[in-house]
């Protein structure tokens, strides 16, 4: 019979005490880009990128004008789920290089002022890690969360596949194990639950501290944390699981205050009071994103039916869903962390998907890079990389109706083949490059002062200069609907036309004074209250207000 330790409220004994929570004074000003690694850049032409070609492209990031790049997993994996099914979270997976690589990738993107963000993936391994192989001999192990009966309790559990009897819970695909951090609620029909404070759920917080201290003492700035909201189970609402990042923020606060995370949750308003430095809107947590650009058109176009968005040629958006979230999310935030807001990720369609062409989505940086939301680009985004349709599934990437492999192509840096990803074979890369002749790319845009990368390196400068763009501002909006109208603190007014009409609006009688425009694309300014706006526009002004025009 396995014996278990005398329970204890969660965090007892753990490092916990923190007297006030701090934020790293520079995620106020970051702006994030992600980086899928194995679609990023080939140096050593195997077909899949890796860290040397992203040291390769350091000086463009940084040219760029983002300070922060988070990189999707790049430990050591089966790849099974694109590496979301971690085998070792201390190496390197030898696809992308070794530990050296990425120290020195580290310090080299230092010295240009970036920082670096990894992947956590704390709710479950690959089946081919040693805590689930040492699970799978051991029926006392309980790192996992582990049935002991004859029959499998339900659908979604797994039969064990080595010496142990009954059958283990997945978070996903059967070969991702879920970690046990315990159950919330007790149910004697259910007796393999354990309460949070029994010994495997300590054990593997204990885990987490000790994997993410091993990256920090490697200059790692933080973690985007995969799944946060789901470590605890039958959680109804996340308390526990708020607990435990309480936990986990109060060790941070004392040991690495300069550190951040950004959780994959959903619901900012619940998950950054918890403890998280900033949270995501996302696609599969209401339509607070969704209604932003989430034009059912790509990644999920079997799953959303026909709901607009509000960046979408049709102009049939709405932005009340967004700004509803919004003000729900800021109020409960308090000044306690962020609201982050991506462009797009590697499980949710591109900006640039659909009936949205590349020409319209300027637009939407003009709004996130002038919204007080931590942007994040993702790669490719910035030039007008398209969600591409129709390709074969790649390490998991077909997850249900969910085609998520038509946002992970490679990006597309120039003329050369493979659009400069790769040297290898065609048919040897990780996915198809966009076939269309006229795909964009970094080279090309970049002898372009048109082009979209120069309208996204010019908002990222503008966000830099003037602080009012930013986080710390507030936010008042004009006008909700087309053209969406708002001001930032009591200096800047932007002006967004994603549709493909012309719009206007009046501002109100004595809102602006002496206004200059810092940036415009399509919108002007009749009789110094009238706002025109072209299909597909923007524009950014700084004013002062009438009341002290002179």
């Amino acid at each position: 019979m396995c014996q278990n330790d005398t329970s204890r409220p969660l965090g007892e004994g753990d490092p916990l005490v923190s007297l006030a929570p701090t934020l790293p004074a520079w995620l106020a000003n970051a702006v994030i880009y992600q980086i899928y690694p194995q679609s990023f850049a080939d140096a050593d032409g195997d077909g899949i990128g890796d860290l040397p070609g992203v040291m390769d492209h350091l000086d463009h990031l940084q040219w760029l004008g983002v300070d922060t790049l988070w990189f999707s997993p790049l430990f050591t994996s089966p790849f099974a789920d694109a590496g979301y099914d971690v085998a070792d979270y201390l190496t390197v997976a030898p696809r992308y290089g070794t530990n050296a690589h990425l120290i020195a990738l580290i310090e080299a993107a230092r010295s240009r002022g970036l920082r670096v963000m990894l992947d956590l993936v704390p709710g479950h391994t690959s089946d081919q890690h040693p805590w689930f192989q040492s699970s799978l001999q051991d029926p006392c192990d309980d790192r996992y969360v582990w049935a002991h009966s004859p029959t499998a309790p339900g659908p979604d559990w797994v039969a064990s596949t080595g010496p142990r009897p009954g059958y283990y819970l997945p978070n996903f695909y059967p070969v991702q194990p879920a970690l046990n951090f315990g159950y919330a609620r007790m149910d004697p029909a259910e007796p393999w639950r354990q309460p949070v404070d029994a010994p495997g759920p300590r054990a593997n917080r204990a885990a987490l501290r000790e994997i993410m201290a091993y990256w920090f003492d490697r200059g790692v700035a933080g973690f985007r944390v995969d799944m946060a909201f789901s470590l605890v189970k039958d959680d109804p609402d996340r308390a526990a699981t708020a607990a435990l990042w309480g936990e986990m923020r109060a060790w941070l606060d004392r040991e690495y205050p300069d550190r951040a995370l950004l959780s994959e949750w959903g619901d900012p308003k619940v998950s950054v009071p918890a403890g998280i430095h900033a949270d995501f809107f996302l696609h599969f947590v209401g339509r607070p994103l969704r209604s932003l650009w989430g034009n059912a058109q790509g990644s999920h176009s079997d799953a959303w039916g026909t709901q607009p968005c509000y960046f979408a040629p049709e102009g049939e958006g709405s932005m009340q869903e967004f700004l509803h979230a919004w003000q729900e999310a800021d109020a409960a935030i308090a000044g306690s962390g962020y609201v982050a807001l991506p462009t797009a990720n590697h499980d949710f369609s591109r900006l640039v998907c659909g009936t949205r062409t590349r020409e319209m989505v300027a637009p939407a940086f003009a709004f996130q890079l002038t919204w007080p939301a931590l942007p994040v680009i993702y790669y490719g985004d910035e030039i007008g990389m398209r969600y591409l349709p129709g390709l074969p599934t790649k390490e998991g990437s077909q997850l249900g109706s969910e085609a998520r492999q038509g946002s992970r192509t490679p990006m597309q840096w120039d003329s050369t083949a493979n659009a400069g990803f790769s040297t290898a074979h065609a048919d040897d890369l990780y996915l198809p490059i966009d076939p269309d002749p006229e795909r964009p790319t970094v080279a090309a845009q970049r002898d372009d002062p048109t082009s979209l990368l120069h309208h996204v390196r010019t908002l990222i400068a503008l966000r830099a200069e003037y602080p009012a763009l930013g986080t710390g501002a507030a936010v008042t909006v004009l006008n909700a609907d087309y053209p969406l109208v708002y001001t930032r603190g009591e200096t800047h007014l932007v002006v967004v036309n994603p549709c493909a009409a012309d719009t206007q609006f009046t501002l109100p009688e004595g809102k602006l004074g002496r206004a200059r425009a810092l940036v415009t694309h399509g919108v002007s300014v009749a009789d110094g209250i009238t706002l025109q706006a072209a299909p597909f526009s923007y524009g950014i002004f700084e004013f002062s207000p009438a009341s002290h025009s002179g």
